[in-house]
Order: structure tokens, then sequence, then C-alpha cells
């Protein structure tokens, strides 16, 4: 007789406060531009869409290539880009 297995333990309902100290990607996300907009004193920042989205994209290319070993065709379907689209972006980054 087959017995099925939770899939994951239940997690415990937490209040907001609570999550927003979990280290999860988005509150890391959270922090590093809390930290950026306090060491600003006072200058406005120009750019900051592309520069944040450069600073996330570029680690996420790193690791997903030496998951995947360096198959850039693994790293496209896993990252849910053709593999075009993904040369170009390593080649924008000096990454390739």
């Amino acid at each position: 007789m087959n017995t099925i297995e939770p899939r994951s333990t239940p997690q415990p309902h937490l209040t907001l406060a609570q999550a927003d100290h979990q280290d999860t990607l988005r509150n890391c996300v959270r922090r590093s531009l809390n930290e950026y907009f306090r060491n600003l004193e006072g200058e406005a920042p120009n750019d900051l869409y592309p520069m944040v989205l450069a600073e996330m994209e570029i680690p996420l290319l790193e690791k997903v290539l030496e998951y995947t070993r360096g198959n850039q065709t693994k790293a496209a379907e896993m990252l849910g880009l053709n593999r075009g689209t993904l040369r170009k972006k390593l080649k924008q980054y000096g990454l390739l």
C-alpha cells in the first residue's frame, strides 16, 4: 500500500512585521534599497530602475550558468528566456 507524504511542512502564520525580517530575496532587495537610500545623503538617484535590474540580473545569470555548468540552453530554459535573449544579456553584462 502506497502512502502519500506531505509535500512540505505547514508554515506558521506570520505577521507582516515578522515576514519583513525573513531572509527572502524580496526582503534582501528591500534591505539593500533601504541602505542605498540611507547612503545617498540627500543626493537624488538617477536611472535607479536599470541600476537595480542590473544588480539583480548579473548574479542571477552567473548563478544559473554556474548551476547548469555553462549550458546556455539549460540556463535559458530555467530562466524562461530564449537562448538568443540569454546570449544578448550575457554580452550586455560582459559575461560572455
